[in-house]
Order: structure tokens, then C-alpha cells, then sequence
């Protein structure tokens, strides 16, 4: 490819220009991003041309920089242009309390179960008890009542 005429290059930053001004006001063609590649691809440009050359500055430099400037005055103030950015952002949000809560939930889970398993152990041990007083009490033993005490009369006083 060789070299631009002026003509051709005030064309070109024309056209870069009104591409920046349509990503930055959210206007992104699908598929496409608020970045570099997409403003080459909607101007019309190749995306070389942004970026130096080794010593030599590409021919839209200026104009890549000029993007990249107010793309992060426009992400500080208002957000970013690309919505899909923004969802990216509260998606992430709302994972972040999503998997605190599913943490929270595991630990309370793991109380429970471990209460449970006291419970059960608990509820076996008096039931064995139980049984065995049961059984304790089901067998004859050794023991006799004591006989009945025999009553005395009482007697009447002399007189």
C-alpha cells in the first residue's frame, strides 16, 4: 500500500471521526466493541495505521489516542458506551453475592447437619437407656417385700 495523499488522509480522519463519535455514543455495529479494531472496521481504515511504525507514528495516532482519551472520560463519568460492559459489570456483581450467599448457606448446612447427627446419637443413647430400664424392671428378682406389719390392738389403760 503506499502513501496517502492529503486528501485522502483528511478523508480517512474524517470518517475516523465520525466512526469515534458513533462508538462513544453507544451506536455499535454486532459483534463489535468500543475499541480500536471496530472504529478501524466502521471508518473504513486499516487498524496499522493506529500504531507506530518503529520511530514513525502511524498516520491516525493521534486520532487512536484521541479515542482511547475520551473513551476513559466517558467510562469515569457515565459508564461505559458498550452495554455489554456494563452487564459484564453487574453480572459480576451479582456472582460475587450469589457465591457469598451460596457460602453462607454451605456453612449453615454443615451446622445442621452436624447438630443432626448430635441429635441422633443423643436420641439412641436415651433410647438404649430406656430399653434397658425395661428390661431391668421385666426380670424377676431376688428381693421379697418385707411382710406386713402385724397390728397390735390397742389397749385400754387401766383404771
Amino acid at each position: 500500500m503506499g502513501r496517502l495523499s492529503s486528501t485522502e488522509l483528511e478523508h480517512n480522519e474524517a470518517a475516523i471521526r465520525a466512526a469515534m463519535d458513533r462508538l462513544l455514543r453507544g451506536e455499535l455495529p454486532p459483534g463489535g466493541k468500543c475499541d480500536i479494531k471496530t472504529l478501524a472496521s466502521e471508518a473504513g481504515v486499516t487498524r496499522t495505521g493506529f500504531y507506530a511504525k518503529g520511530t514513525r507514528p502511524g498516520p491516525y495516532q493521534h486520532l487512536a489516542e484521541e479515542f482511547e482519551r475520551r473513551l476513559k472520560a466517558l467510562e469515569a463519568t457515565d459508564g461505559s458506551p458498550d452495554p455489554r460492559d456494563t452487564q459484564i459489570t453487574r453480572l459480576k456483581g451479582e456472582n460475587t453475592v450469589l457465591r457469598e450467599r451460596i457460602a453462607r448457606r454451605e456453612t449453615t448446612i454443615a451446622e445442621l447437619t452436624s447438630f443432626k447427627t448430635l441429635a441422633l446419637s443423643r436420641l439412641a443413647a436415651q433410647h438404649d437407656e430406656i430399653q434397658s430400664l425395661r428390661k431391668n424392671q421385666a426380670e424377676p428378682t431376688r428381693l421379697q417385700p418385707l411382710p406386713t406389719p402385724i397390728r397390735i390392738p390397742a389397749t385400754r389403760p387401766c383404771s
